[in-house]
């Protein structure tokens, strides 16, 4: 491996974990989204990753399907009449924050691998240098 294939991995690595938080925001943002008549409530997502010689892939979306979660508020004019049941997302925001924390982390390792790989470059242009 050269210094180049290093620097293609960490940028793959970069768009691969900036994908990932879009869908994560994406999750946050539509964790109280409720069922509203025959329209279901918004369905986690998960982002998969692949490595390979080249990088990080991105695999496919995939919807979570875990169960809704259900609330009791009879009064909530979305609750099913026959049970006073709201359905609502199957999104865990603490969860999803780990998540966000998890895909910042492996963000910051790819840039400073990218940095590296980039000074390393730069110091061994100026080897030749006298």
């Amino acid at each position: 491996m050269d210094l180049n294939s290093s620097l293609s991995i960490s940028s793959s690595g970069l768009a691969a974990e900036r994908f990932r938080m879009d869908v994560i925001s994406a999750n946050i943002a539509n964790a109280n989204t409720m069922k509203i008549g025959n329209q279901m409530p918004y369905r986690r997502r998960d982002v998969e990753l692949f490595g390979g010689p080249n990088g990080v892939q991105i695999g496919q979306v995939v919807e979570d399907q875990a169960p809704f979660r259900q609330v009791s508020d009879p009064s909530n004019p979305n609750a099913d009449p026959k049970t006073g049941l709201v359905t609502y997302s199957n999104v865990e925001p603490v969860e999803e924050m780990v998540n966000m924390m998890s895909a910042s982390r492996a963000y910051e390792a790819n840039v400073e691998a990218f940095n590296s790989a980039r000074g390393m470059i730069g110091s061994a242009l100026q080897i030749g240098k006298v």
